[in-house]
Order: structure tokens, then sequence, then C-alpha cells
């Protein structure tokens, strides 16, 4: 089983990620993130096709914001089936999934048996996100796998766009790049 953590450039903000399925590699996360146990991560794959497991109910409007804007800076939470690792939600009953548009995170995602990682931004807590390769190895080269981008551009790109989804309808929870 793969207990890697990477580090790598998304369309948004740079990246931490591990197989969601190893309770060892996510803890990995919290340890050198120093984040509060109570924050889940979210799910990200290269193809809604390999998430799809991890949520249990995926309502119909779903699909066409999953067709309209995956991928790319959404991101939406579902309840999460009993697939999903709680070591991976914290806990809670939901799941947040996402498919950035990105080469780099599609390389390496895809490199991956799972093709899936549990994910959050590449930073300390309450620091800001790295912005390019040189600031991810410089701060993280001792704890996690950097991935080295095709290219090296400074990401200063606002973070996803997060929605609930639910039976009644979705509820913004926060704006990001994708004005909905």
């Amino acid at each position: 089983m793969d207990n890697n953590v990477y580090a790598f450039k998304t369309d948004t903000v740079w990246g931490f990620g591990a197989n969601p399925n190893s309770k060892e590699a996510v803890e990995k996360i919290y340890e050198i993130k120093k984040r509060d146990l109570k924050k889940p991560l979210i799910l990200m794959s290269s193809d809604f096709k390999y998430l799809e497991k991890y949520i249990k109910y995926i309502p119909d409007y779903a699909y066409s914001l999953i067709e309209k804007y995956l991928p790319g800076a959404l991101t939406l939470i579902f309840e999460k089936s009993s697939l999903c690792p709680d070591f991976v939600t914290s806990n809670q009953n939901t799941v947040g999934v996402r498919i950035p548009n990105s080469e780099d995170f599609r390389n390496l995602v895809n490199s991956l048996e799972e093709k899936v990682l549990a994910t959050t931004s590449c930073n300390l807590s309450n620091e800001p996100a790295v912005k390019n390769y040189l600031e991810a190895k410089e701060k993280f080269e001792n704890v996690a796998k950097i991935i080295k981008p095709i290219v090296d551009t400074t990401s200063e790109n606002l973070p996803s766009t997060v929605i609930l989804c639910n039976k009644d309808g979705y509820k913004i929870l926060r704006q990001g790049a994708i004005v909905l």
C-alpha cells in the first residue's frame, strides 16, 4: 500500500495528497500540516467514476454541475458511502470531491493504484498555500514527495468553490474560483 504524502500543483492551489485508504498516510498529512483532526480532507481524482464509490447518494442536479464545471475549481460535498474512511472525513457523514483541471495532477493520480487522493492545501495550517515547486521543495521535501510540475508557474489562484449537495438542492459554503 502506498503510504506516501505527495505535494503537487493543481488548477487552484498547491496540495498535499495521500492514499485515502491508508490511515497511516492520511495521518501524516495531519501531522505535516499541524491540521486539526476535526477538519476533513477531500477526495480528488482525474475522473468522477473513481470518486462515485465514496458517495452514498448523488442528486440528479449534481450531474449537471459535474458535467458543466468538472474538471475545474468546484468541490462538491455529498453524503459519504460506507467505503469512505472516517479518518479522511474526520468522522463526518459527508465527503468533498473534486476533479482538478490540471495535467500535473492527472499525471500523478493516474500513476497511482487507487486513482484517488485524500487532499488538502499544501501549507502549515493557518498559513498560505505554497506558491510554486521551489517553495514546496524548500518547506516540505523532508516529509513529502514533491511532484515537479510540467511548468513551474507561481500559483496565486483562488481556491475552489465549495457546495453542499443534498436531496433538496445545493448550498454554497465557500465562494471561490467558480461563481454559481
